[in-house]
């Protein structure tokens, strides 16, 4: 039986001799009360070592032999104590972060611009990937890798927040920052890998085209998930962050390249048309690439017995001890 949640018992029928020194404590006590019954002599001169104090520890020495006995019989008992060790094995994905940093990325429509609010939930989205290998790849008119795949999330996040339109030379090269995305995983060994790509626009630089990308990436069993940020139609004035002149821009996006892509890797497309949406994208491929831990118990066992074994026989050796030294001359 259980006494305490880390202590257990091997031999739990021991616990069934303790009727033994139930019975010897009954014995104690009707004899211990038969003896000192009143009676009445015309002398008790007799009597007067048995009423004093060493004659009442005298009387209570078999105490001692009953306390021995029940010791015993938890050393026989077999008390262990559980010491539960668990070790965790875990299976994490290898994500890359594609994202667009064209200068269209600095339109106002997401607060405070599209380029900050994905910034913003691509970190809290590695802040919930503990487990998960992470990089960061970059593209507008072309690509490049901003940080490699990495467990480091304190080093990415520092790199994501440098990432800013301006960077690159300005476009949209869809299948550029696709292809980097795929190289990056080429050589990577986790058994799921995930491109996330994210673009407000439309394919217009770069010598790779997407398709060509998300075949290489099905090849590679890379699942791409793709997102769409922005209005669509919408005429926005933005400022270009290199040259500080103001233009227009077209909300234009190629749903059907992203969905394309996305279908064709076993991935999902997502439209994004403000914070909140953009939110539930991530939190929703979240949900869907779940990293597996394995959790496997070990439990080890710690014999208890001989303490209440030596206690045992210490408090019998008193007994006698006593019994035949301090005690021996009382009747």
């Amino acid at each position: 039986m259980e006494i305490f949640s880390d202590v257990s018992f091997y031999s739990k029928w021991a616990f069934g001799l303790f009727v033994v020194p139930a019975l010897m404590l009954i014995y104690f006590v009707w004899r211990f009360n038969r003896q000192n019954a009143s009676y009445t002599y015309s002398s008790t001169k007799s009597f007067d070592n048995f009423f004093s104090l060493r004659g009442l520890f005298k009387q209570l020495l078999p105490l001692l032999r009953i306390f021995s006995v029940v010791c015993l019989i938890i050393a026989i008992a077999r008390p262990q104590s559980s010491n539960r060790e668990e070790k965790r094995k875990t299976e994490g994905i290898s994500i890359v972060l594609a994202i667009d940093i064209s200068t269209s990325m600095l339109v106002n429509d997401f607060k405070p611009d599209r380029i900050t609010a994905a910034k913003e939930v691509a970190s809290n989205f590695v802040n919930q990937r503990e487990n998960d290998r992470i990089g960061l790849v970059v593209f507008g008119g072309e690509s490049y890798t901003q940080c490699p795949i990495t467990t480091d999330h304190a080093v990415l996040q520092e790199q994501l927040s440098k990432i800013r339109p301006g960077m690159l030379m300005d476009g949209t090269a869809i299948g550029m920052g696709l292809g980097t995305a795929v190289n990056r995983l080429q050589s990577n060994d986790s058994k799921s890998k995930v491109i996330i790509l994210l673009t407000d626009g439309v394919n217009n630089a770069g010598f790779i085209d997407p398709l060509t990308a998300s075949d290489a990436a099905q090849q590679m069993k890379v699942r791409v998930y793709t997102i769409g940020v922005g209005t669509q139609g919408g005429n926005y004035q933005i400022r270009d962050p290199n040259t500080g002149q103001i233009g227009n821009i077209v909300g234009e996006i190629d749903e059907k390249l992203l969905t394309q892509i996305a279908v064709n890797t076993g991935g999902k497309y997502f439209k994004a048309s403000n914070n909140t949406a953009l939110k539930n994208v991530f939190n929703e491929i979240d949900k869907m690439e779940k990293t597996k831990i394995e959790v496997s118990a070990y439990e080890r066992k710690s014999e208890m017995f001989l303490p209440y074994a030596l206690i045992a026989f210490a408090l019998f050796f008193l007994e006698i001890l006593l019994r035949y030294t301090i005690f021996r001359s009382i009747p």
